[in-house]
This record gives structure tokens, C-alpha cells and sequence, in this order.
């Protein structure tokens, strides 16, 4: 347990996570100053009075005055201020960073542009099937600093390439990088290789490296190496077969399990499938209760989602796609007996649009047709994709009102935006049970 009395501490974002930080710290005996950009952050109620606060800016005295900054994630290290105080020798940490520090039982980290809830859940899910003490946190669920102190058996981590920029201790059991595809660019102003080196970091004193065949950018910086097991389509340590209409999960050459018993479907729940298993595997979850798991897992919320069927048309919230490389798995041999219906939009996060072009031009989805209704932020230059088949429209609400007229049997609507959904919405769970709300007026 690593000691910080005496330390001037700073925390920089409330909301459940900076609480949680808090707490921390005044367990061990330490008061520490926060700061939020925001007036009235959430969580300010919860504060207590004892606690001094700084809000609606970032207090650049506190932050050279202290020895230990905790950032969000969210805050940039690159901000001027965080920066001033790194130049300055202040040490800038997050909240992962605590938690590697104290935590003796195995993780199991995962990151990767798309798939990681999903296969962080999944894990989870085969740990408890097999009567674990499992832990799910990170970047999905629980704040991990609010998990210490319990009797976990095994920790499975979601972490955001943010939250690596500023984890430093993290020595997984097991750790995976899924896929990189563009997304934050925003953020990463050198583009892909710099968002890649973060995603990297996860590998660092890990003790086994789950890597994407498929995808050369989720190799550690060397190239695989001793430690690293592989998953793919068709080749890998882990990988998908088909037999006559039936697609199968193999290991190491033996068939292990069909898929067809999976509620998931989709080559890239099967293939997020594989990477569970690797981790599993890893860790030495019994594979009898992994394939259990794998029976009885039925998927995230806002995760190609279905949100009604009605009068033969599907309506699909999969609006947890908020990057490029997440609806283009969304749309990967998507079959669809009539029309397709796609909403694509928001705010893309200065991304490359055009991997989207293949599926839109039909040479990756097997749909017959295809209307592409786009909106928000970056709703222009997503119609600017195929404008022969593209209106543009303010808010989705427009789109979805102006779909409930046309849409047959066989239809399918699907949201899949590519974008995040700051514009317009809270976050990408808000604009999903919009989408929902809406499918069940207009179906």
C-alpha cells in the first residue's frame, strides 16, 4: 500500500470517479484539494464541506503547489496547465494508477478502439460462471477505487487509451489490445501512432498479450513476442471455422464450440468472443464455465441492440458506436432483406470518414438497398460520402420521423452513428433511448 501522507494532492473532475478519488484519499488519512471546469460538476452535493473546492476553471496555483495531481480522464494532458505542472516535476497520475498500486489479485486489462465493454463484460461474465469474486471496472461500471477493499479473486479492466496515458503500475495477468482503428483524433493531434502508443501501454509488464491477428497496429512495438496469444477471422491462436451454414469457435486447430448457441451474433461479437476466451484461458477461468457464459450472454445496452420488430421491420440501437471502426463491424456482411435505413452522425471527433465508403457502396454488407440519413455536427460531410443516397437533416428526430413514413416489411433501421453524441445528447446512452423512445412511437 503506497503512502501519502504528507502529500498536497489535487483532484482534477467530480462526478462518480473524483469521488471516488476522494474517498481514497481521506481513507488514508489525506485531505485533498479538487478542481472541476465545470460550475456545478456532478457530485458537488455529495463533496463534503471539508474538502476545498475550485470550480469553473483550473486553478494553475494549486496545481505547481501540489505533489500529486489525479487528472480525469478527459483532461488532455497536454492542457497548458497540466503541462506547466509536469515541467514543474509534479507527478500527474490517474485513478487507474491508484488502483494498480494497491491491488495484489490478478487484472485482466482490456482496451482496443471497438468491442471492449463487450468483451470486458463478456470475461466478467465467464469469471462469475465459475463461482469467482470477479470485479468489473475502468472505463465501464464500477470506479475501480471503489472496488478495494473487497474480496475480489480477479479484476477485468475496460481501459480507455486516456486512461493508459496516465497508469504507470499496471502489471496485467492478462492483457489485450482488440483493434485500432481511428477514433479521438481530437485528442491526438500526431494522429493514429500516437493514439496506438497509448493503447500500448496496456501491454507493459503484462504477463500474457491477447493480440488481434487481423489488425498488425495491436502488436506490442516489436513485433509478438513469447508472451502473445493470437484470435482472428481465420487464422490465430483463436479463430473462427465454418462448416456448411454453422461457424464454429477453434482452438489451436480443436473445434470448441458453435456459435449458433451464442444469443450474440455477428462475426464481431464471435471474434469478441475469442478474445474472452484467450483472457479466460489466461487466467485459468475453467473453460467449461467461459463456454457457459458464452450460452447465456445476451450483450450490452446500445450495442447493436434491438429496440423493436415491428411489421417486419427491425429497428437497431447500436448508437455505442461512436467512432468509425465500430459501424463499420456494425455493417461487416450485414444482411437485410429490403432497404437499409442508416443514421450516421454527431460529432466525429475530427476522424477519417471514409472507411465508411465499401459498406456504403454495398461491396461489404449484403443489403439489396440502402438510404443513408445523416445529422448533427458532422452530418454534412458524412452525406458527402454518396450523396445519391444521403439526406441531411438537423437532429436525428427528423431522420427517424421522416424513416417512420417510408420504412416496409423487411426493412431494417439501424442507428450505428459513427460519431460521439455531445452535440446534441448527454451521451451515446441518452441518444439511444431516444432512438429507442422513437422506434416505438414511429414502428
Amino acid at each position: 500500500m503506497t503512502d501519502y501522507q504528507g502529500k498536497k494532492v489535487v483532484i482534477i473532475g467530480l462526478g462518480l470517479t473524483g469521488l471516488s478519488c476522494v474517498d481514497f484519499f481521506v481513507s488514508r488519512g489525506v485531505t485533498p484539494r479538487v478542481i472541476d471546469t465545470r460550475i456545478s460538476p456532478p457530485g458537488l452535493d455529495k463533496l463534503s464541506e471539508g474538502i476545498e473546492r475550485h470550480l469553473g476553471s483550473l486553478n494553475e496555483d494549486w496545481l505547481l503547489d501540489a505533489d500529486l495531481i489525479v487528472a480525469s480522464p478527459g483532461m488532455a494532458l497536454a492542457t497548458p496547465a497540466l503541462s506547466a505542472a509536469a515541467d514543474a516535476g509534479v507527478e500527474i497520475v490517474g485513478d487507474i494508477e491508484l488502483f494498480c498500486r494497491e491491488v495484489t489479485v490478478p487484472i485482466v486489462a482490456i482496451t482496443g478502439s471497438n468491442g471492449k465493454s463487450t468483451v470486458t463484460s463478456l470475461v466478467g461474465e465467464m469469471g462469475k460462471a465459475a463461482g469467482w469474486q470477479v470485479g468489473v471496472g475502468g472505463n465501464i461500471g464500477l470506479p475501480v477505487l471503489s472496488m478495494l477493499g473487497h474480496d475480489y479473486q480477479l479484476f477485468v479492466l475496460e481501459l480507455s487509451s486516456f486512461q493508459l496515458e496516465t497508469t504507470h503500475s499496471l502489471h496485467a495477468a492478462a492483457a489485450t489490445i482488440l483493434n485500432v482503428t481511428e477514433d479521438h483524433m481530437d485528442r491526438y493531434p500526431f494522429g493514429l501512432q500516437q493514439y496506438r502508443a497509448a493503447k500500448l501501454k496496456v501491454y507493459e509488464n503484462a504477463k500474457l498479450c491477447v493480440v488481434n491477428a487481423d489488425d498488425a497496429l495491436t502488436m506490442p512495438v516489436r513485433g509478438a513476442d513469447t508472451r502473445c496469444v493470437s484470435f482472428g477471422v481465420d487464422v490465430g491462436d483463436y479463430h473462427l471455422s465454418r462448416q456448411q451454414n454453422e461457424v464454429w469457435l477453434r482452438v489451436r486447430g480443436e473445434k470448441i464450440f458453435n456459435t449458433g448457441e451464442m444469443p450474440l451474433t455477428g462475426r464481431h461479437n464471435y471474434t469478441n468472443a475469442l478474445a474472452a476466451l484467450a483472457l479466460a484461458d489466461a487466467v485459468g477461468i475453467p473453460r467449461a464455465s467461459s463456454l457457459k457464459a458464452l450460452t447465456t450472454f445476451t450483450g450490452l445496452a446500445h450495442r447493436f441492440q434491438v429496440a423493436r420488430v415491428h411489421n417486419g421491420v427491425r429497428w437497431i440501437n447500436d448508437s455505442k458506436a461512436t467512432n468509425v471502426g465500430s459501424t463499420e463491424a456494425a455493417l461487416n456482411g450485414l444482411q437485410v432483406e429490403g432497404t437499409l435505413h442508416l443514421l450516421l452522425g454527431g460529432d466525429g471527433k475530427s476522424a477519417d470518414f471514409s472507411p465508411l465508403l465499401p459498406y456504403l457502396h454495398g461491396e461489404k454488407m449484403q443489403s439489396q438497398a440502402l438510404h443513408v440519413y445523416c445529422f448533427g455536427r458532422d452530418g454534412a460531410e458524412l452525406a458527402d460520402l454518396r450523396p445519391d443516397v444521403s439526406s441531411l437533416y438537423e437532429t436525428m428526430e427528423q431522420a427517424m420521423r421522416e424513416i417512420g413514413g417510408r420504412v416496409k416489411s423487411g426493412d431494417m433501421v439501424l442507428l450505428s452513428p459513427a460519431c460521439a453524441s455531445l452535440d446534441q445528447f448527454k451521451n451515446f446512452e441518452q441518444r439511444g433511448d431516444v432512438f429507442t423512445a422513437l422506434a416505438k412511437e414511429l414502428g
